[in-house]
C-alpha cells in the first residue's frame, strides 16, 4: 500500500509513539496482499534490524512487531528475528539524499546464522528509497539465501 493517509498516521505510530497495538493491524493487512498476490511462503521471516542504540532508545522494533505477527499467520515459515543482524549505528536515513542513504547503510547488516539454501523474506515497516532493504538483501545473498523477499507494510509512491 501507499505510505499515505490513514496508513502513514498508523505507521508513524507505531513506530515513534509506541503503539505496538497497530502491528496486527498493519501485519494484517500485508498478510492479505500476500495472499491476493499468491506469494509463496518462504523459510524464513526475518525483520529488519535495529541497531542496538536506536533499539535502546525506542525500546522495541517496529518490523519485528509487524513479522512475528506476519510468522504467526503464515504458519509455514519461520521467525528468525536473531539472524540478520545490524552491525553498526547508522544514522537516521530520512534526512539523506539516495546515494548517501546507500553509503551510510554499506556494510552495515550481517547474517549470524545459516541462510544457505533458503527463501527469506525481509520485513521492514516502510520502503523509502529501497537502500535499507537493498543492502540486508545483498547480505543474505552473500550468505547463500537462495531467494530474497522484501515485505514492507507501505511504500512512499
Amino acid at each position: 500500500m501507499d505510505y499515505c493517509f490513514p496508513w502513514d498516521r498508523l505507521l508513524l505510530g507505531l513506530k515513534f509513539g509506541a503503539r505496538l497495538e497497530l502491528a496486527p493491524l498493519l501485519a494484517g493487512r500485508l498478510s492479505r496482499a500476500l495472499a491476493l498476490a499468491a506469494v509463496e511462503p518462504p523459510d524464513l521471516i526475518l525483520p529488519i534490524p535495529l541497531s542496538a542504540e536506536r533499539l535502546r532508545e525506542r525500546g522495541y522494533n517496529q518490523a519485528h512487531e509487524i513479522a512475528r505477527r506476519l510468522a504467526g499467520a503464515r504458519r509455514q515459515s519461520r521467525l528468525c528475528a536473531l539472524t540478520l543482524m545490524r552491525v553498526r549505528h547508522t544514522g537516521q536515513q530520512a534526512q539523506l539524499p539516495l546515494n548517501e542513504r546507500r553509503r551510510n547503510l554499506r556494510g552495515a547488516f550481517a547474517v549470524v546464522k545459516p541462510v544457505r539454501g533458503l527463501r527469506v523474506a525481509i520485513v521492514d515497516d516502510v520502503m523509502t528509497s529501497g537502500a535499507t532493504l537493498h543492502e540486508a538483501a545483498d547480505a543474505l545473498r552473500r550468505a547463500g539465501a537462495a531467494d530474497v523477499q522484501a515485505w514492507v507494510a507501505a511504500r512512499t509512491p
